[in-house]
């Protein structure tokens, strides 16, 4: 049977949304990812796809410093959901992906059109590792087995990841939370799993037997909402987080992999969505993330920061308000010196 997002977003709950587990999976009432191998042809097999480019070559770009001290806060993006966010003298990397291909293969399946921002042996120190969810763009266990001897860092991601972690990478410290549990790694600096509307599958066995999630990052008076992948439903779980985090001085926002919407909707939020998360989330500046990076779907590849240019203009936001960087651009948000808040 196929289970297809309901069309009328109003049958999404209009309160913080919340996951179910029945024992051997979890679930989002009301959410449902397409899921049915005819659907998948019909949409490998429509011709809709947009080529990419065999290969591009990054900007060169100066590295990162190896911190960023007090409140000041800066981010690097390395490419896709990957990102290096420094502030508070900590350094926490996002959704680490530096293979070539997103795949079990690395013969086949999507494969990356640009090298990482940084290498991952140029990385500064890194404090904590944030996994999302077990995608294969997401979840690059060689990447993060080297982090692992590299740095010693943490990995901190939603339940039921850390068997899959722990099977490759024996010595890895995995800090399994759910939706808004948090993790306090010292005093000031607490990381939280907070709600998405997406899904897991690491093999054809096991989908939707570990969780996923967005982040929220505390660091000192510093928020920080890393949106990794989600639909976006009524945005009612991006209204909640301002709610009950407060607004973020930065939101990392995904705007890529999202064509055709029959396909992709109730699991990656579009550049106009991704401009309304801006706004329910009050965050003060965003960034966008999930592009350019490696062709999951069939827009083209510069289609979702041009999409998001016209979505801005719509919604009145300002273009110092929500940006793109480039690949490897180191960015301190303009106004972000010091915190807005107490």
């Amino acid at each position: 049977m196929c289970h297809k997002m309901p069309e009328d977003h109003k049958s999404y709950h209009q309160a913080d949304i919340d996951v179910h587990h029945d024992g051997e999976r979890y679930h989002v009432p009301d959410h449902n990812v397409v899921n049915c191998t005819s659907d998948f042809w019909k949409w490998q097999t429509s011709g809709e796809k947009r080529k990419w480019p065999d290969w591009i070559d990054n900007e060169p770009h100066p590295a990162p410093p190896p911190r960023v001290p007090d409140d000041n806060l800066s981010i690097t993006w390395i490419g896709h959901a990957t990102v290096l966010i420094q502030t508070g003298g900590i350094n926490v990397v996002t959704d680490p992906f530096f293979s070539m291909r997103a795949s079990p293969f690395g013969f086949a399946g999507p494969k990356r059109v640009r090298n990482p921002g940084i290498a991952l042996k140029d990385l500064p120190p890194i404090d904590l590792i944030l996994l999302s969810h077990n995608h294969y763009d997401h979840m690059d266990l060689p990447a993060l087995r080297k982090l692992v001897a590299q740095h010693d860092a943490p990995i901190v991601t939603p339940h039921g990841n850390g068997r899959i972690i722990n099977r490759w990478i024996r010595q890895a410290e995995v800090v399994e939370r759910g939706w808004h549990e948090p993790f306090e790694y010292s005093s000031g600096i607490v990381v939280t799993p907070t709600p998405a509307l997406h899904w897991s599958k690491r093999t054809f066995k096991d989908r939707n037997r570990a969780l996923w999630s967005a982040f929220m990052i505390e660091i000192g008076k510093r928020k920080v909402y890393f949106g990794a992948d989600t639909g976006f439903g009524t945005g009612s779980h991006f209204t909640q987080i301002n709610l009950r985090y407060g607004a973020p001085d930065l939101a990392l926002l995904p705007i890529g992999a999202y064509e055709p919407r029959w396909f992709m909707k109730a699991q990656h939020i579009n550049p106009d969505e991704a401009a309304q998360a801006h706004k329910l989330l009050g965050a003060k500046t965003s960034v966008a993330i999930h592009h350019a990076t490696i062709q999951l779907t069939d827009e083209a590849i510069d289609a979702p920061a041009r999409a998001l240019q016209d979505a801005k203009a719509r919604h009145g936001i300002a273009d110092h308000e929500f940006r793109t960087v480039s690949v490897g651009e180191t960015w301190r948000p303009d106004g972000l010196a010091k915190p807005s808040g107490p």
